[in-house]
């Protein structure tokens, strides 16, 4: 007769979940909150659209620095402490920006911020491993993606209206102290595994953090699964275009070509990431239930690659470009299925290194996407200026945004070399 487990209640395991969850909430809005700050930002620092892009990218440059270090430590030291000390730099960080008194100081305080909250996602998904069961980690993972798409929208209008309100500095230091009580009710509250609390792993082999071979040993181990370096790159593309859009150069797009308010341009850019949110974890729960990974990836990519075609070379009437782009945005959730796909690839003491080289793939197109697309921004400027900020025609975002469409036709190539895992482990594949 078999005895039933004693895993941890649904209750328990979200709450923990949940507060690692917060803090990637607090890190989805510092990456997009610069997209409601240009103009200030321009001004205040005297910027063109490449610095600008480069102070917004530098939380990138930091995080996808941390990617690898942060998933090897989520392996070696459990994810409290990690998370506990992500959210104490984080605030740090935040502060040091809200209060820079020159570009250097801000791209310092977006640097710090970027490295240290970078611990957030690959926590969360080694929580998950640990406190749900398998067939639950697609569900978290897009839960994830919904709840750091609220920090999204929060840096849309509901940041544009602090700032007309209280400035920009008052509000990011708010910002900053809200993260730092984070962090004490992450080392108050969370624990690494179920164990710790009297209740059984989900985990293979169950118990708290292992120990582990050669760090850099366990990343080529990892990488030697074609599916893992596939996922990275791809979410290149089909990730790195709605952080560039959506954080960054949707809003100031909206306000210099198509006249629109900043409120407004903000409201749209949030449409696009709530539906980005909605499609992770509904494809997810879709790609269950048919028990494929790879096909529903590969339609996505081709549906988010027709929507960004219209809109950028098409320019349609606004009403239909924000159905494009909600459309879009839902496709493009399908990152969320790359995760699965690598974390279903590999043995189980890899899943956090593995989640930490996944996740450079969306920061990595931040990162390169930002900066680049306004440094062609900078090549197409007529000369034109409003408030001490850079005008930018239509022609000159046109060729800025060529450069993240072929980067979403290149993750298309990718995906198709991806080996499909039908929604099984790694050790269930090989039964």
């Amino acid at each position: 007769m078999s005895v039933a487990a004693n895993h941890p209640p649904a209750r328990l395991s979200w709450m923990i979940w949940g507060l690692g969850a917060l803090l990637y909430l607090f890190a989805f809005f510092q990456r997009v909150a610069p997209a409601v700050m240009t103009d200030q930002l321009m001004t205040e620092f005297s910027l063109g659209a490449a610095a600008l892009g480069n102070l917004s990218a530098f939380y990138f440059y930091s995080y996808v620095f941390m990617q690898v270090p942060t998933g090897i430590l989520a392996d070696r030291w459990g994810p409290r402490r990690l998370l506990t000390a992500g959210a104490t730099v984080g605030a740090l960080g935040s502060l040091v920006f809200a209060l820079a008194p020159t570009l250097f100081w801000a791209n310092a305080g977006r640097l710090m911020v970027g490295a240290s909250l970078s611990v957030a996602f690959v926590a969360m998904m080694k929580l998950a491993t640990r406190w749900f069961a398998p067939h639950q980690f697609a569900l978290a993972t897009g839960m994830a993606l919904l709840v750091g798409i609220v920090g999204g929208v929060a840096a849309g209008v509901p940041l544009r209206l602090a700032l007309e309100t209280f400035g920009w500095r008052p509000v990011m230091t708010f910002a900053a102290a809200l993260t730092g009580i984070l962090a004490i009710f992450i080392w108050i509250r969370v624990r690494d595994d179920p164990s710790e609390a009297g209740y059984e792993s989900f985990a293979t082999g169950g118990g708290p953090a292992g120990k582990h071979g050669s760090m850099w040993r366990g990343v080529l181990e990892a990488l030697s699964y074609r599916n893992v370096w596939i996922v990275m790159l791809a979410a290149i593309g089909l990730a790195g275009s709605i952080l560039t859009f959506g954080g960054l150069w949707g809003v100031p797009y909206f306000r210099q070509v198509h006249g629109l308010g900043t409120k407004t341009a903000s409201a749209i850019t949030s449409l696009l990431l709530v539906a980005w949110a909605l499609g992770g974890p509904l494809l997810g729960v879709w790609s269950e239930r048919l028990g494929r990974r790879k096909s529903i990836y590969i339609g996505c990519v081709i549906v988010s690659l027709a929507c960004w075609a219209l809109v950028y070379y098409w320019v349609p009437p606004l009403p239909l470009m924000i159905l494009l782009l909600v459309i879009g945005g839902f496709a493009s959730g399908a990152m969320i299925l790359g995760f699965a796909m690598a974390k279903e690839s590999v043995p189980a003491h890899l899943m956090g290194t593995v989640a930490g080289i996944c996740n450079m793939g969306p920061l990595l197109g931040g990162m390169l996407l930002q900066p680049g697309v306004g440094w062609i921004l900078d090549r197409y400027w007529q000369g034109v200026t409003a408030g001490g900020a850079r005008v930018y025609d239509a022609t000159a975002y046109q060729a800025g945004f060529s450069l993240m469409f072929g980067c979403n036709i290149a993750s298309l190539l990718l995906i198709l070399m991806a080996r499909e895992t039908y929604c099984r482990s790694l050790d269930h594949q090989q039964k």
